[in-house]
C-alpha cells in the first residue's frame, strides 16, 4: 500500500496568509524563525531562519465534534507549495518519535490505533493502520506536545 503524507490544503493556508482567521476565530500571530523547530504544515519544511512564520491554531478536521481536535501550528507567513508526499516521509518529521493515531470516516478517533512510534517505523504502522475497515487516515502529532503535524491516507492506485 502506498501512503500519501497530506499538508493543510493551500486553499485554507492562503486565506490565512493573507488574514483570514484561524480556527478560533482569532488572527495567525506573525513572528520571525530562527531557523529550528518550525515546521510549516503545508510545504512540510523547516521555516528558515529569518523567515516569517504564522502561529495559529488548526482543527484538521471538516466536522466540528468532541474528537476533532484543535491547537497550534505553524505555516510560513509567505506563499509556499504544497509538501504532499507520497511513501517518503515530510523533511520536517525530525524528532526521535511522534503520536500515531487512526480516525474512522466519522472523523472521530478509533480507539487502540494511538501508539508513541519512532519516525522509522511511522510508514510501516500506518500501512498496517489503514489496512483496517475501521480507519480512514492517520495523523502524526507531536509526541510531546500532541500538535498536528500531517494528515495520513492510503495513496490512489497508480
Amino acid at each position: 500500500m502506498s501512503l500519501r503524507f497530506m499538508a493543510i490544503r493551500t486553499d485554507a493556508v492562503r486565506a490565512l496568509q493573507s488574514g483570514g482567521l484561524d480556527s478560533n476565530g482569532q488572527q495567525p500571530e506573525r513572528k520571525v524563525s530562527d531557523g529550528s523547530d518550525v515546521p510549516c504544515r503545508h510545504c512540510l519544511k523547516q521555516v528558515p531562519a529569518g523567515r516569517p512564520y504564522l502561529v495559529l491554531g488548526h482543527r484538521p478536521f471538516d466536522s466540528v465534534q468532541p474528537y476533532a481536535e484543535l491547537g497550534p501550528v505553524f505555516l510560513c507567513a509567505d506563499a509556499c507549495e504544497s509538501g504532499d508526499c507520497v511513501d517518503v516521509l515530510p523533511p520536517f518529521l525530525a524528532s526521535a518519535q511522534y503520536i500515531v493515531r487512526g480516525y474512522g470516516a466519522d472523523e472521530r478517533i478509533v480507539y487502540g490505533t494511538g501508539a508513541v512510534t519512532p519516525t522509522d517505523e511511522i510508514t510501516s504502522y500506518c500501512g498496517k493502520l489503514l489496512q483496517r475497515e475501521d480507519v480512514a487516515f492517520a495523523h502524526i502529532r507531536s509526541a510531546s506536545n500532541n500538535c498536528f503535524h500531517v494528515r495520513v491516507e492510503a495513496a490512489p492506485d497508480q
